[in-house]
Parts: C-alpha cells; structure tokens; sequence
C-alpha cells in the first residue's frame, strides 16, 4: 500500500518554522555581539534605517510577492503545471520600482539623514543600504513563486543563508579592523545586510533557474512573456494578467506604505521626542537603540512560535468558512485565544523574573533589563494578536485589520508626542501597552461579533 504523502501545507509550516527558529536564534546572538561592538548609540544609528528599508520594501515588493504567491497557485491549479509568468510579471514591474528607489535613496541619502531621520551620520550608511532595495524586491519577487507552488524550502533556505552571510561578513569585517587596533564602524553591520541580501537573492535566482518551465534566466524572462501574452489573443491575456496582480497587489501595497509611513513617523520622533524630555543627543540616541535594538528583538523572540501559528491557521480557516464550517472556525479560534493567551502569560512570567538579568548579563546595559522586564507585560496581548489577525485575514477580513492597526499606532504616536517629552521613555511603554491591548480588544470584538453572527 502506498503512503499517504504529507500535506505541502503541514510540511512547508514545519520548515519555516524551524528555519524561522534558527534564524532568529542567530539573530539573537547577533543582536547581543552588535551591542557589545558599537554600544549603545551605535545600535541607536542602526536602527534608524529600519523605517528606510520597510517603506523601499513596502513601495517595491511587499504586496507584490503576496500578489505573485496567489497567482501562480491559481494558474498552476488551472493549467496543471507550474507557471512563471506571474513571477515574470511582478518582475517586470517590481525591479524597475526597486532600481528607482535605490537611486533616490542613494543619491537623496543626505537630504533623508538631515531632514527626515535627523541624523547625518546616517547618510553613508544610506548608501550601502539603497543597493539591497533591488536584491530585496527579486528575492521577494521568486520567493513568492515558491510559496505559491508549496515549495517553502527555497525561501526557508535563502532566508537561513540571508542572516549566516550577514552575520559572517560583520564578524569577519570587524575582526579584522580589531586585530588592525581600529575600532569598527556601524556601516559594517549594514555593509552585512547588504552582503546578506546579496546572497539570498542569487541563492533564489540559482533555485528559480533549475526550476521547471525555467528557460531563460527570470531576469530577462518579463519581456518574452509581454511578447508571448501579446500573440494569445492580442493583448487580451497580457492584460489579464497584470490587472490581476495589480488588483491585488496595489491595496496591499497601499496599506503596507500606509502602515509604514506611520511607523515611520514614530521611530524617528522616539530620539526626537526624547530630547525634548531633556536628554542630549547622545543619551536620546542610545536609549533608543537599547530599546529598538536589544530590548524589543529579545520580546519578540517566542513570537517565531506564534508567526507559525498564524501561517497554518490561516489556510485552514479560510477552507472552513469558505464551505461554511463555521464550528470548525469557532473552535480554531477559541483554541487559538487559549493556548496563545497562556504562552503569553507564561513568556511575560519569565521575562518579568529574569529580564533585568538578561540585559545585564547578556547586552551589558542595566537599561535593556528595564526594557525587558517593562515590556513583558505587552506578552500577552502580542502573541495573541498576531494569530488573532491570521483567523481575521482567514475570515477575508484585510480592510478590518488595516483600519485597527492605523487605530492602535495613532494611540502610539500621540503617546509619543504627548507623553515622551514629559515623562520620558516611560510615556512610550505605556503607549506600546495601551495599543497592544486596544489591538487585541478589537481582535476579539470582531471575531466575537462575527461568531455570534454566524452561529
């Protein structure tokens, strides 16, 4: 008797989730040998760029590997065999994007430090930066692909490869200007993510190459499919084709720039916001780096488990409501709220105990162990929000999603402009508390108003 074959869905949530795993393990300890290179301040420039590269990644490739993922499903199912013309398509429209970004960040790298982030010491860093905006948008562009054939191997793998080159190229680079006597710069870190981004994009295109129906390098491949759509009934197919991806890439493109931009806006006020509590530039920039660049990764770090989660859940309960299985939906969800609400308890428990020793012993900043210990009263309400919001997406419930996010990071942002110059730092942990718990109310209510509406 033949064996039963593993679903790809099971199969692909496990891989990602152990590669998810391991790379944030990396990542961790990354973040702590970071910390104890550049120190305080140094972490504080770094993570200035964060609203730099997630809007470029916003503008270029976010909705667009989303878009990609959907298509190629849809085709693969139609036609029984696997199609590279959406990948091509989304191509064609991402990397001409991409290249334009790099060049005004590369070139506006002055203007962006000095007026928007306010800090000129990051322009250089601007520079290395820009040339993985490009890198960024193919790999996500190819990593679409795979997900919508089921094989999340690829991007698993590209992902591993991404955060080893990165950290290899920072430890190597750093320890030879140590052994030098020099003191390494902070553009080193960046000079890795680009490195990193390097490396998991040819890692992809090589993956992408072998891949069946794969002819011609997926480069130069967009052009021969606007030719070969053009002779299928004129241009009736071409245009098909991009309507649908840009029908869907284009809200989700807009609501991931909305969503940046706002994100954005409150990174960069954070250092800002703080002098005006009365620290000097230095201190103001240190504080948040501890808090952007050690403290919250270190929170946010069982949420691997929970992103996991949210991965299975949500084919599963758009399956079930689509055929209207409305109890399976209901039980999903409560089991969901249960089990994610104790580990939510259960991390903010041990993060309470031992968060000033972590800071401590791990980062060498008694101010992260603060962080730690204060933020983990958010656990709870974070580990459930992000599965909560998969079931919501499941339900086909985006623009519900998108209008709560906008409400909790206005609650932020007026915390940040309101209560960071008054009583400092401390107004902006009660700002990330008061928006996570806003969030996860308005998860629930939605959910409990549709659960009651169907039953």
């Amino acid at each position: 008797m033949k064996a039963k074959t593993s679903h790809p869905l099971i199969v692909g949530t496990v891989i990602l989730t152990l590669t998810g795993l391991v790379s944030r393990i990396i990542g961790f300890f990354y973040r702590i040998y970071l910390s104890r290179l550049f120190g305080e301040e140094g972490m504080g420039l770094y993570q200035l760029l964060s609203p730099v590269l997630s809007l470029s990644f916003s503008l270029t490739a976010a909705g667009y590997q989303t878009a990609i993922s959907k298509l190629v499903a849809e085709q693969t199912a139609k036609m029984k065999k696997i199609s590279l013309r959406p990948m091509a398509a989304g191509l064609s429209i991402s990397l001409p994007l991409s290249l334009l970004c790099n060049a005004a960040v590369y070139f506006g790298a002055d203007f962006i430090a000095a007026a928007l982030l306010q800090e000129p010491r990051t322009a250089s860093m601007l520079r290395i930066l820009s040339f993985s905006i490009p890198m960024s948008a193919v790999h996500a562009c190819v990593n679409g692909h795979f997900y919508g054939i089921k094989k999340a191997g690829i991007p698993a793998a590209s992902q591993l490869l991404e955060q080893i080159a990165r950290v290899g190229c920072v430890f190597l680079v750093s320890g030879q200007s140590l052994s030098t006597g020099r003191t390494p710069s902070i553009s080193v870190a960046v000079l890795g993510l680009t490195l990193g981004e390097l490396c998991s994009m040819l890692f992809s295109l090589a993956a992408i190459w072998q891949s069946p129906g794969a002819a011609v390098s997926p480069l130069h491949s967009a052009h021969r499919v606007r030719q070969s759509l053009s002779r299928q009934s004129g241009v009736s197919a071409g245009s098909t084709l991009y309507r649908g991806l840009l029908s869907m890439a284009l809200p989700l493109t807009a609501n991931r720039i909305v969503l940046n931009l706002l994100q954005s806006v409150e990174s960069v006020s954070i250092p800002s916001r703080l002098r005006l509590y009365g620290y000097d530039n230095t201190t103001a920039l240190s504080v948040y780096g501890v808090l952007t660049g050690m403290a919250m990764p270190f929170i946010f770090f069982p949420n691997a488990l929970t992103s996991s989660v949210a991965v299975l859940l949500l084919p599963v309960i758009s399956e079930n409501y689509a055929v209207g299985n409305h109890r399976a939906v209901k039980n999903a969800t409560l089991k969901t709220v249960k089990y994610c609400g104790l580990m939510g308890i259960f991390c903010m428990a041990g993060f309470l105990l031992l968060g000033r020793w972590a800071g401590t012993e791990l980062f060498h900043s008694p101010l992260a162990g603060y962080f730690i210990t204060t933020l983990g009263f958010i656990c709870p309400f974070l580990y459930l929000d992000t599965t909560l919001s998969s079931i919501l997406q499941g339900l086909g419930k985006a623009g519900h999603i998108f209008v709560m996010n906008v409400i909790c990071l206005l609650i932020r942002l007026a915390f940040v402009f309101l209560a960071v110059p008054r009583f400092g730092i401390a107004g902006y942990l009660w700002g990330l508390l008061a928006s996570q718990l806003t969030l996860g109310i308005l998860y629930l209510t939605d959910l409990w108003l549709f659960l009651k509406k169907t039953t």
